[in-house]
């Protein structure tokens, strides 16, 4: 019996954590910012599906059987006989890690091997994450992302910022945004890819590349906003206890393509407060586990007097025409 092909479809990373659990002591976990949001779309419902490529050793393993107990469609996930893409987080908190990928099995990636008809069934393709920073599997999914826009698929993109993404990763960025009709990013992500503190100019130079996309802004404690060019709403953060925020990132854009695809029609307010309870809701348990449709829903009405969801007509972020363009727009 055939697989059905996905609706939606996450293309970068899968990878292995190697977590630090004292002195001398690890324990290993599977992970990948791309992987997560595949997983997360899986979980609220929609056919989907991870796109890349892991090693064939015991972290690979686990990698495939972790994306089958998933629900994503087996003909994505492509294994090569390559090392595994390991991160060390040597300390948890707060959290110090560096990566172990020459030569690795992502980086071996072959959209061309991917199911016959994909690009015709997938409506959204999903992009980010340390996979854009590492070639030569950045300039694959750069293709791949061009291709996809010419075919009319939408596109999201969370650049998800670490370390290794320097100065030269300023023209990914810069077609990644344009390229893409949803960018997620946190305030976090900002001061790492413009190299400054003023996330609010920051934000507006990003904003510059392709202000005619919706934009997911994260800002922790403070909230989040979405910013349309038919205006902007902010959610107010809910007071919740915090077991862990590993995932609640991918859970909150996971959940806003979500909203997007199965309610196009909805207003802003309505995404926005799907995107914050399901970002909620991964904060309240251990690890990045993808919550359920039942769960976002239900924390969605539950916290509705705390996700207090409010537009402004008049944009309070500096529009995209003002000249708030930093180094990276003047390169």
């Amino acid at each position: 019996m055939n697989t059905p092909l996905p609706r939606f479809v996450a293309a970068g990373e899968a990878l292995t954590d190697l977590l630090t659990t004292g002195r001398g002591t690890w324990t290993s976990q599977t992970g990948g910012s791309t992987w997560n949001v595949a997983r997360v779309v899986a979980r609220l419902g929609i056919p989907s599906a991870f796109a890349g490529a892991v090693s064939r050793d015991v972290f690979g393993l686990e990698l495939a059987a972790a994306n089958a107990a998933a629900g994503l469609h087996p003909g994505f996930l492509q294994q090569v006989d390559r090392p595994p893409l390991l991160a060390v987080v040597h300390e948890r908190h707060p959290p110090r890690y560096f990566f172990i990928g020459t030569d690795s099995a992502d980086l071996h990636f072959a959209p061309e091997h991917l199911p016959a008809g994909w690009q015709e069934s997938a409506a959204w393709v999903h992009f980010g994450g340390i996979s854009l920073a590492r070639e030569p599997l950045a300039g694959t999914l750069v293709a791949l992302a061009r291709d996809l826009k010419l075919r009319g698929t939408k596109i999201s993109y969370d650049p998800n910022f670490r370390a290794l993404m320097d100065d030269r990763y300023d023209d990914t960025l810069r077609t990644m945004v344009g390229l893409a009709d949803v960018v997620k990013v946190s305030d976090e992500d900002l001061r790492g890819l413009f190299r400054h503190d003023d996330t609010d100019a920051a934000f507006a130079s990003l904003r510059a590349l392709n202000p005619a996309a919706t934009y997911l802004f994260t800002r922790g404690g403070d909230g989040a906003h979405l910013v349309r060019p038919d205006g902007v709403w902010h959610a107010a953060a809910p007071a919740v206890d915090v077991v862990d925020t590993v995932g609640a990132g991918d859970a909150s854009i996971g959940a806003l393509l979500y909203s997007l695809m199965t309610w196009p029609e909805r207003a802003g307010g309505s995404h926005l407060r799907v995107a914050v309870a399901a970002g909620t809701a991964a904060c309240r348990v251990a690890g990045a586990q993808p919550p359920t449709l039942d769960a976002v829903l239900a924390l969605a009405l539950a916290l509705a007097d705390a996700i207090v969801v409010r537009r402004d007509d008049a944009l309070d972020f500096p529009a995209p025409g003002q000249q708030y363009f930093g180094t990276l727009l003047q390169r």
